[in-house]
Parts: C-alpha cells; sequence; structure tokens
C-alpha cells in the first residue's frame, strides 16, 4: 500500500489523509513527511478545512482547542471523540460552578453591605484642594469624567481666535 501511495504521491503530487472532524464540521488533515524527485525531504504538515468558506468568519473558539494543539504539533495523536466530550463537559462543569460562586460572592456582598462590615463605594468625584473656594462645586469639564457608573461627557468649546 504505501508503495502505491508512494506512486500517487510522485505522479500527481501530494496525498492528504484525512483525520477528522470536528463537531463544527471543520476537516483535518494530514500529510506524511515526503521525498521530492530530487531527494529533498518534505517535512509532515497538518493543516485544516473550515467549513466555513471565508477566513473572516472564523473567531477564537472556532476551532476547538484539542484539535489547534493537535494541527500546531503540541500532541502527537489527533483528539478522540470521546476525548472532545468528556472535555467540553468539563468547560460546561466549570461554566456552572463559577457562576456559583459569583452569586455567593454577590449575596455575601450584600450582607456585608446590610451589616456595616464594609463601606458603600462612593459616587462621587471631588477635585482640586479642600482649602479653596471651588471645593465641592460642580464645573464643566473638557475632560470626561467617570465616576464608576456614570459618565459624564466633556465639553467642548472652540478656540478663541
Amino acid at each position: 500500500m504505501s508503495r502505491f501511495i508512494s506512486l500517487l504521491r510522485r505522479t500527481f503530487g501530494v496525498v492528504k489523509e484525512h483525520v477528522g472532524t470536528d463537531h463544527l464540521g471543520n476537516k483535518y488533515y494530514y500529510i506524511p513527511e515526503q521525498k521530492t524527485w530530487t531527494g529533498r525531504v518534505v517535512r509532515p504538515r497538518r493543516f485544516m478545512e473550515g467549513s466555513r468558506t471565508t477566513e473572516v468568519e472564523y473567531v477564537e473558539g472556532s476551532i476547538p482547542s484539542e484539535w489547534d494543539a493537535w494541527i500546531r504539533g503540541r500532541r502527537k495523536y489527533p483528539p478522540t471523540i470521546e476525548e472532545l466530550q468528556e472535555n467540553q463537559h468539563y468547560r460546561e462543569q466549570i461554566k456552572i460552578r463559577a457562576r456559583e460562586v459569583e452569586e455567593r460572592d454577590a449575596e455575601l456582598q450584600a450582607i456585608a453591605y446590610e451589616e456595616g462590615l464594609v463601606a458603600q463605594p462612593v459616587q462621587t468625584q471631588v477635585t482640586g484642594h479642600a482649602a479653596t473656594a471651588q471645593f465641592g462645586q460642580s464645573k464643566i469639564s473638557e475632560d470626561p469624567v467617570s465616576t464608576g457608573q456614570t459618565f459624564q461627557p466633556g465639553s467642548w468649546v472652540p478656540p478663541k481666535k
């Protein structure tokens, strides 16, 4: 069989081996190491043919991390379906646990605010020095001002000629 594949490679060029397909429909291929007719050794290659035709449609996370590791050579063998399903289940469990921790933290903060153990966040912004006459007075600023939950855009005045 390897002689037949070798003959095909020499005759028609590169023969790619289909290794697997992910749940998004992306197909993964492997081109083994081969020699050219001049005797030069061509390194093995791993690549993907996406299910979407344009590169613009791909965003982070559109290639599963297990397949990405295989393409980049960080793992020797391609991932199995069982491994992919197990890792997906693990990621979902982590998201659920993180949501639970955030809810518990919000409850504890609310209790701490009610009991007076923690001061409420201050929403005012003080500019200037307390000894000046302008202290505490609101003034129009050219710079935008943000105090966390509120935002005041800056005012713009045309320069005088």
